[in-house]
C-alpha cells in the first residue's frame, strides 16, 4: 500500500473556504490530480472538485442490515418451528409478528457493525501516525484553517508553479510537506 504523503509535498494554508476553493480549482486547472483537502468543515462541491469516488459504505450496511434480519428472523423461526414446537394459545408455529422487534434489533446491529467496519478499512484506520501531522499548523485543520496538499507523486507536480498558484488562490502559507524536500 502506497504511503501517502511519504514523498515531497507542498500544503498551502488558507483561512476561508472560498479561498480553498479557489486554490483547488487553480491546481485541477494546472492538470494536477494527486490533491487532498482538509477543513474543519464540509465544504460544497470540493469532493466533486478533488475527484472523489464514491465509497461502497452504503452496500457494506445493506449487507449487514440483510444479513442481520436473516439471521435474527431464521434464529427465532428455527427455535419456535424446529427445535422447540410448542403450540401455545392456539397460535401458528411461525408467528412471525412477535418476531419483529429482534429482526429489527439484529438488523440494525448488522448495518452498524458493517458499516463501522468498512469505513474504518476504506480510511486505513487505525493509524496512529500520518506524515501530514508533522507540518507545522496542521492542529487548527480541525479549528478554523484549511489545508490544502498536492502530493509530489502527481506526474505534473511542480513546486515553483504550485507555490506561485497557492499564493496567488490567497493562501496565508506555503508550507514545504514533512519530508522538506520541495
Amino acid at each position: 500500500m502506497k504511503e501517502s504523503l511519504a514523498i515531497c509535498t507542498i500544503f498551502g494554508e488558507f483561512d476561508s473556504a472560498d479561498a480553498l476553493l479557489a486554490a483547488a480549482r487553480a491546481v485541477r486547472a494546472a492538470g494536477v490530480t494527486q490533491v487532498e483537502a482538509y477543513s474543519p468543515f464540509m465544504v460544497e462541491g470540493l469532493a466533486e472538485l478533488l475527484g472523489m469516488k464514491k465509497t461502497r459504505v452504503p452496500l457494506a450496511t445493506l449487507t449487514g442490515a440483510i444479513l442481520g434480519a436473516s439471521g435474527g428472523y431464521g434464529m427465532c423461526w428455527y427455535a419456535n418451528v424446529i427445535s422447540y414446537p410448542w403450540n401455545i394459545g392456539g397460535r401458528p408455529l411461525n408467528s412471525w409478528p412477535a418476531w419483529i422487534p429482534l429482526t429489527f434489533e439484529l438488523a440494525v446491529l448488522g448495518a452498524a457493525l458493517c458499516g463501522t467496519i468498512t469505513m474504518l478499512a476504506a480510511n486505513g484506520l487505525p493509524r496512529l501516525h500520518h506524515p501530514v501531522f508533522d507540518v507545522p499548523g496542521f492542529d487548527r485543520a480541525s479549528e478554523d484553517r484549511f489545508f490544502l496538499c498536492v502530493d509530489a507523486a502527481d506526474p505534473r507536480f511542480d513546486a515553483i508553479l504550485l507555490r506561485r498558484i497557492l499564493h496567488d488562490a490567497g493562501a496565508l502559507s506555503v508550507i514545504d510537506g514533512p519530508e522538506g524536500k520541495a
